[in-house]
This record gives structure tokens, C-alpha cells and sequence, in this order.
């Protein structure tokens, strides 16, 4: 007949993290346990390959964020021109009379060059606002190279 501290010992879970005498595993003992260089390679491995997927998803992403600033500052200047002539019956000699009148509080960045000075001034043909013979700016476009994500050239924007 088995005692009860004998009959406890056999059916009661272990409920700490020491291992059984004679229990059969790996072979290491507590103080040893750590990761073979096998397992760090497998794991360098597949961090490379998930940031190898995520890094040209995320340069896509930024790129089409530039896109959209330009586009969303393309509007905000060609509005603000247009409110310009309506107001003072003449299109506006630079973007910076733009700033000094008050329609913007400064020349936007253009996010695909990265500078203010780079934006194209489309001029009036001819000047029919009271200009005094001095072609006015009707539109602004980009200036910077190259082909949006959607294939058109930026200065065609």
C-alpha cells in the first residue's frame, strides 16, 4: 500500500521550473540553457528576409506621400494666385508677393526637390489685368525631374 506522501509525490503536478532527477531532455542543465548559433542564424535569416519585403514597401509609400504633398501645394498656390487677381485685379508679379500681401504665409517646400526655389512660374501671355505691360504669374508647376508613380512628369503637374 503507498503511503500518502508517496501517493502525493506520484499523482500532484511539479509546479516549479527545476528539472526531475532522471528526467530524460536535452542534456543541458539549468545554468547552461541559451541559443545555439544554428538557432541566431535562423532567426537573422528571417529578419532579413521580412525587412527585405517591408524596407522598398515603406520607401513606396514615403515616395507617394511626397506625391501628394506636391499635388496638395500645387492646389493651395494655384488657388491662392487666382484669389490674388480677384482681389487686386492683377495676377501676382512672384510667389513672394504671394507672402508679403498675405495669401500664404510662406513659399511651400517642394517635397520631391526639397526646396522653395525650385517651383516653375507660368507667366500671363498677355497682360490684361493692369499689369502695366508686366506679365503676371497665372500657374505654378513643380520643377522637379522625373515621372510620378502614376507615369506623367512632374512638370507637368
Amino acid at each position: 500500500m503507498l503511503k500518502i506522501e508517496e501517493w502525493s509525490a506520484t499523482r500532484l503536478p511539479r509546479f516549479d521550473n527545476r528539472p526531475e532527477s532522471g528526467r530524460k531532455g536535452s542534456g543541458r542543465s539549468v545554468a547552461s540553457r541559451g541559443f545555439t548559433l544554428l538557432e541566431m542564424i535562423i532567426v537573422l535569416m528571417i529578419v532579413t528576409i521580412l525587412l527585405s519585403i517591408a524596407i522598398p514597401a515603406y520607401q513606396t509609400v514615403v515616395h507617394r506621400a511626397r506625391e501628394t504633398v506636391l499635388k496638395q501645394n500645387l492646389y493651395l498656390m494655384r488657388r491662392q494666385i487666382e484669389q490674388f487677381a480677384a482681389d487686386q485685379g492683377r495676377y501676382p508679379q512672384s510667389l513672394q508677393e504671394l507672402v508679403e500681401r498675405g495669401y500664404l504665409r510662406e513659399i511651400p517646400v517642394d517635397p520631391i526637390t526639397g526646396s522653395r526655389e525650385t517651383w516653375q512660374e507660368i507667366r500671363e501671355e498677355n497682360p490684361t489685368l493692369g499689369t502695366e505691360g508686366q506679365p503676371g504669374i497665372v500657374d505654378v508647376k513643380s520643377g522637379a525631374e522625373g515621372e510620378s508613380t502614376e507615369g506623367t512628369p512632374y512638370s507637368e503637374w
